[in-house]
C-alpha cells in the first residue's frame, strides 16, 4: 500500500473511531505509537473531525449567543493546533528527505505535503458525511440522487488527489522536486501581533 493510501485509511480509522460517540468533548484513543508518523496522522484527522462537527453545532441558528462565543473560540484554538500539526508533519518530511541529493533543475510544489495531506483529510470527513447524505432512506429521492452525484465527484477526487500526493513524494525522493516549506506565521492568535489582544 502506498503511503498516501495508508494515510487515507488511518484518517478513516479516526472519523470511524469518533463517530462511535459522535461526542465533541471525546478524547482520542490513538492506537499508534506515540512519535510515529501513524500517530501524527490519526491526530491530524481527529483534530479535523471535532472541528467539523464544532462547525455545525455554531451554525444552529437556535445556539445563544455565549455558546456561540465558546465555540467560536473552541474552533480558533482548533484551528492553531492542526496548523502546528501540519507543520509538524512537515517536519517529518523535511528530516525524510534530507539526504536526497536535488536536482539542479528541480522545481518545487505549490503547496507542501503536510498541506496536501491536510486537503486529504478534509475529503475524507466529506466522503464519510455525504454517503450519509446519499444513503439516508429518511430523505427523499431527490435529495439522494443529488448526494450520490456530489459523492462520485468527491471519490474521483480523491483518486486524483491521491495520485498526487504520491507524484508529489516520488519527485521529491527522487531529487526532482525540492521541499520548501513556509511556516503559517498565523496573527490573529498571538498576543504580539493581534492588536485587539494588546492591552491599551
Amino acid at each position: 500500500m502506498s503511503f498516501t493510501k495508508q494515510a487515507y485509511s488511518i484518517f478513516e480509522l479516526s472519523i470511524a473511531d469518533y463517530h462511535k460517540n459522535d461526542d465533541i468533548n471525546a478524547t482520542a484513543n490513538n492506537p499508534f505509537p506515540a512519535g510515529s508518523i501513524e500517530h501524527i496522522l490519526y491526530r491530524k484527522n481527529w483534530i479535523d473531525t471535532v472541528q467539523w462537527h464544532l462547525e455545525d453545532e455554531i451554525r444552529r441558528p437556535e445556539i445563544p449567543a455565549d455558546a456561540g462565543m465558546e465555540l467560536k473560540r473552541r474552533i480558533d484554538k482548533s484551528n492553531q493546533e492542526r496548523t502546528d500539526l501540519v507543520e509538524d508533519l512537515d517536519d517529518w518530511f523535511l528530516d525524510k528527505y534530507k539526504s536526497v541529493i536535488v536536482s539542479v533543475d528541480a522545481t518545487y510544489n505549490t503547496e507542501s505535503p503536510a498541506w496536501a495531506l491536510d486537503r486529504l483529510s478534509i475529503l475524507a470527513l466529506k466522503i464519510y458525511h455525504m454517503a450519509i447524505e446519499a444513503n439516508d432512506q429518511n430523505k427523499n429521492q431527490a435529495h439522494r440522487d443529488n448526494c450520490q452525484l456530489k459523492l462520485d465527484i468527491l471519490l474521483m477526487q480523491k483518486e486524483d488527489l491521491i495520485i498526487a500526493i504520491e507524484n508529489l513524494l516520488s519527485n521529491i525522493s527522487s531529487g526532482n522536486m525540492y521541499m520548501k516549506v513556509y511556516k503559517q506565521m498565523k496573527m490573529y492568535n498571538d498576543p504580539k501581533l493581534n492588536p485587539a489582544l494588546q492591552k491599551k
